[in-house]
């Protein structure tokens, strides 16, 4: 017998509204509107008629403003982000934003945390009820206890590239910039409630966050933000200015491979010009593969090809808002790890780049911004990112722009200051035949 469920009223309507609501095409990035509420608190909305709603808040509170007893305070933050807070439990949270088919997300870095709610476009006041309530969490501490299994977890999948890359920070800044965005073990199990809620209170501050949305009003959502109710006495604590140190931060460990982190002065995100130069540069040198499992294109593949081995690299770059960190990451055999670090180290001192090498970075990268832009999820963080730090937002059409005015005098001037700088190395795994920073001057 035939089916005619697909004849009913509500599944044609459910399929109609499927039909009408295609994604965006890749390279339609749209336009960003950004203001400034009088708490300083700053809002910026992308326009986009979309069936889900994206809202982000993001603060100021990432890993570099921790003190030494509060190390790891903002990945319990990011860990905490479905837990009870003064005015709703967990139950409720996860309960009421599932049942409109919503979504709840915590993310961060070195310098910010955030927080994104996602729901269809018709249940976002649903979403944004119980975004606000994260900014006063309660950090019961049952509940901590009861993650503590998913807090070893989450350290137990970081992989061995991100340890290095910690572990270069950690040579570069040594404190501030230099703490892990991942808990020290040594910490697990004594960051108190009263810890968290001083590291919050000190951190989360208008001045230092932002709100930002695709798929909603800007007026609705500067009307959410005014209703923001931030910690008493946010604002206190500010972190430090980056000071680069370089050296070394080693961990050896059992087998027959090593992971290996070299970087050298990188551009900060402050100064928007140099930045640029070194996110063109890292494209230059060999940012990833152009091809999956391939080699990676520019100088690094060039150079590790060359020493032999079957090692993997990729160039690192790391802008922070007062500083940044600029080099390579490279995984292979223990035995060859040292000639390759070698030949790496020789290419990122050479400190030249041609005008063929800047035009094909600069095309890789306005391909990666686009796509970013073209990318609701991606959107999200990076305008989240700019707004809480730079306390404004560039549209696709504006970065591509000032992309294209970058000379290829500036990204020379970018490869030489990291060629020029003390370098730091971070490395991880059976480390006989890696060097140390000295011995690469």
């Amino acid at each position: 017998m035939a089916c005619n469920a697909s004849k009913t009223h509500l599944l044609r309507a459910i399929a109609k509204r499927g039909y009408a609501t295609s994604p965006r095409p890749v390279g339609d990035a749209s336009a960003i509107n950004v203001n400034v509420l009088e708490n300083k608190l700053v809002v910026a909305t992308a326009d986009a008629t979309l069936p889900v709603s994206r809202v982000s808040i993001v603060l100021g509170a990432g890993s570099r403003n921790e003190a030494y007893d509060a190390l790891g305070a903002s990945h319990l933050l990011r860990l905490a982000g479905g837990l009870s807070t003064k005015n709703s439990t967990a139950f409720a949270i996860a309960r009421h934003i599932q049942q409109v088919g919503g979504n709840l997300t915590t993310w961060g870095d070195r310098e910010v945390v955030g927080y994104t709610v996602e729901t269809t476009a018709d249940n976002v006041e649903t979403g944004l009820r119980y975004l606000q309530d994260l900014l006063q969490p309660a950090f019961k501490p049952w509940e901590l206890k009861d993650n503590s299994k998913t807090l070893l977890d989450q350290l137990s999948a970081v992989t061995t590239e991100q340890r290095a890359i910690e572990l270069v920070h950690k040579a570069a800044f040594r404190l501030g910039l230099g703490n892990s965005i991942y808990v020290p073990r040594f910490q697990l199990g004594n960051l108190s409630t009263e810890t968290l809620l001083h590291y919050v209170a000190n951190n989360y501050a208008p001045s230092r966050a932002a709100v930002v949305g695709v798929g909603i009003d800007n007026n609705t959502l500067s009307g959410f933000a005014q209703t923001l109710e931030f910690p008493t006495g946010s604002g206190s604590g500010k972190a430090s200015s980056a000071s680069y140190y370089g050296g070394d931060a080693r961990k050896d460990t059992a087998g027959h491979r090593a992971t290996v982190a070299v970087a050298g002065l990188g551009g900060a995100a402050s100064n928007h010009k140099e930045a640029l130069a070194f996110a063109i540069l890292e494209q230059t040198v060999g940012g990833v593969a152009a091809t999956k499992r391939g080699n990676s294109a520019g100088v690094f593949g060039e150079a590790a090809s060359s020493a032999g081995g079957s090692s993997t690299v990729k160039a690192l770059n790391a802008s922070y808002s007062d500083a940044g960190l600029f080099g390579f990451v490279v995984s292979g055999d223990s035995k060859d790890i040292g000639k390759t670090v070698d030949s790496l180290v020789r290419a990122l001192k050479s400190g030249s780049v041609s005008e063929k090498d800047v035009a094909r970075g600069k095309a890789l990268l306005k391909a990666r911004v686009l796509a970013k832009y073209s990318s609701d999820s991606g959107l999200i963080k990076g305008i989240g990112r700019q707004a809480a730090l730079t306390r404004t937002v560039l549209d696709a059409d504006t970065l591509i722009a000032a992309i294209d005015g970058i000379s290829q005098q500036q990204v020379q001037e970018a490869a030489k200051k990291v060629a020029s700088s003390k370098l730091s190395v971070g490395a991880i795994g059976n480390l006989a035949n890696v060097p140390y920073a000295s011995d690469l001057a």
